[in-house]
């Protein structure tokens, strides 16, 4: 992987700025992408000097995908490393009523990502390196109730980067699934989140740049999730049915 920049697509979130400032401390020039960039700016400033590495702001919207060749097109320097942090869970209950607002939930968890890792991948395809990273969601292995349109765009998400990895195995581009679990972000304030279980963002991106060092393929930020989803797939789905999980 050579040392070119790092684009971090959904720049603005909790997950986004802890990455940067994390491949930052590495030397690696960084781009932000964000729908609002110039809300980034005092993380821009903060980043360089604190790090003595270029950041660059960018407008991105991953809903806009007519405009993602445009995107890619416009950044200063191809990047040789690209992280999706982009996500949206929305309202269970509101999707099951509103078509509209489930559809919102999809196009922002699985169809903007893959999209613009679809353009991506086949840049760092003709380059011959890179490296792809999709933050996906443990939400995607087994639909549940309480979550089940967010989860099953997640699910659509990690099976795109699955074949993704599949497809570039022999071209020198690599693709990583991360699936963090709970992440004490403000997306999740005000949840009563199970301390053993949840990450901190500053954790996320530490075990996403020391998995990608190693070329992982799927990383569970926390390990113990692999156990508790490999425990929650394998519930038959009579008796998952009567859970309240």
């Amino acid at each position: 992987m050579n040392d070119g920049p790092v684009l971090i697509l959904g720049a603005g979130s909790d997950i986004g700025r802890a990455l940067a400032h994390r491949f930052a401390m590495d030397g690696r020039a960084i781009q932000l992408a964000a729908r609002q960039p110039d809300t980034l700016e005092a993380d821009r400033s903060d980043i360089e000097i604190r790090h003595r590495i270029s950041v660059t702001l960018h407008s991105y919207d991953a809903l806009a995908t007519d405009a993602l060749e445009a995107f890619v097109d416009g950044l200063p320097e191809p990047p040789a490393i690209a992280v999706s942090v982009v996500g949206f869970m929305g309202d269970q209950a509101e999707s099951q009523i509103d078509l509209g607002a489930a559809a919102r939930v999809i196009r922002s968890n699985f169809e903007g990502p893959a999209a613009i890792f679809a353009i991506l991948a086949n840049r760092m395809e003709a380059r011959g390196g890179g490296a792809l990273v999709g933050v996906s969601s443990v939400a995607g292995d087994r639909g549940r109730a309480s979550n089940y349109v967010y989860g099953a765009a997640k699910a659509g998400f990690s099976a795109f980067l699955s074949g993704l990895r599949n497809r570039l195995a022999r071209t020198g581009v690599h693709v990583m699934t991360v699936k963090p679990g709970f992440v004490r972000t403000r997306m999740t304030e005000g949840m009563d989140l199970p301390p053993r279980l949840t990450a901190e963002p500053e954790e996320v991106a530490d075990r996403v740049v020391r998995a990608l060092t190693k070329n992982r393929n799927v990383v569970y930020v926390k390990p113990i999730w692999r156990l508790v989803m490999t425990i929650i797939c394998a519930i038959p789905e009579q008796v998952f049915k009567k859970t309240s999980i």
